[in-house]
C-alpha cells in the first residue's frame, strides 16, 4: 500500500479545523483519524508526545504538530486559492495568545475559576477590531478568503457559540456576515463531515482536497 499522510484530528476542535480547511483547500489527500479527547490513540501519542489535535504525520514520516504549521505545509504544497499571499502574522498571533485567553475563560469559568461575562467583554474588544477590518474588504487581508480567515474564524465560531443570542445582539455586522459566509460554504461543509472515532482495526479512511470554487478564491 503507497503510503499516505495521516491527520489526527477532532471535529470540533478550532485548531483542528483550520488545519483541515488548508489542507482541503490545497488539495492534499489524507487519513483522516478521528480522536475522542478523552481516549486519544497510542499511534498519535507515539507521534506528538503533547497529546494534543491536530497532528500530521506525512508520508514520508515527518510529524507536524502545531496548527499554524500543518496550514503553511500543505499551502506551500498548493495553493490554488492563493491563501498564503493572505497571511497576517501579527493578528493570528493576537487571536491565538490574547483572544483564545479570554475565549476560554468565558467559555468554560468553573475550569479556570473566571469571571464569564469580564472575559467576553474583553474578547468582544478583538471581534470589534475585526468587524471593522472586515468592513474596508470583506475578508480579513482582502477582498478573497485566505490563511488569516481561515485560521481566526474556527475561534470567532466558538466564541459566537457560547450565548448566540448575546453575540446576535451585538453590532457586528461585517464580522457576522463573514462568519455566515465562512459557516455556509461547500468547504466548511466538507471539513466538518462527521466521522467515528479511529481504532487500529479500521479501514483507512481517506479524505481528498477540495477544489478551489473559482479562479479568484471568493465565494461561489
Amino acid at each position: 500500500m503507497m503510503a499516505v499522510h495521516v491527520l489526527y484530528s477532532f471535529r470540533r476542535c478550532p485548531y483542528a479545523m483550520r488545519a483541515r480547511l488548508a489542507l482541503a483547500v490545497s488539495g492534499t489527500c489524507y487519513e483522516h483519524r478521528e480522536v475522542r479527547l478523552s481516549d486519544k490513540p497510542a499511534a498519535m501519542l507515539s507521534a506528538s508526545s503533547k497529546g494534543t489535535v491536530p497532528v500530521l504525520q506525512t508520508a514520508d514520516g515527518t510529524v507536524i504538530d502545531e496548527s499554524l504549521d500543518i496550514m503553511r505545509w500543505a499551502l506551500e504544497a498548493r495553493d490554488p486559492e492563493g491563501w498564503l499571499t493572505r497571511d497576517d502574522p501579527a493578528l493570528i498571533a493576537d487571536n491565538d495568545d490574547t483572544f483564545k485567553h479570554h475565549l476560554d475563560r468565558y467559555k468554560y469559568p468553573d475550569r479556570h475559576g473566571s469571571d464569564p461575562d469580564l472575559h467576553r467583554h474583553i474578547g468582544l474588544r478583538f471581534l470589534r477590531d475585526l468587524d471593522a477590518r472586515l468592513a474596508v474588504a470583506g475578508q480579513l487581508c482582502g477582498p478573497a478568503r485566505g490563511l488569516t480567515d481561515a485560521a481566526i474564524m474556527p475561534f470567532v465560531r466558538q466564541f459566537a457559540g457560547v450565548d448566540r443570542d448575546w453575540f446576535d445582539d451585538q453590532p457586528l455586522p461585517s464580522l457576522k456576515a463573514w462568519l455566515a459566509d465562512h459557516l455556509t460554504s461547500d468547504l466548511f461543509d466538507r471539513i466538518m463531515q462527521r466521522a467515528a472515532p479511529w481504532s487500529e482495526s479500521d479501514r483507512p479512511s481517506i479524505v481528498t482536497g477540495v477544489k478551489p470554487t473559482n479562479q479568484s478564491g471568493e465565494f461561489s
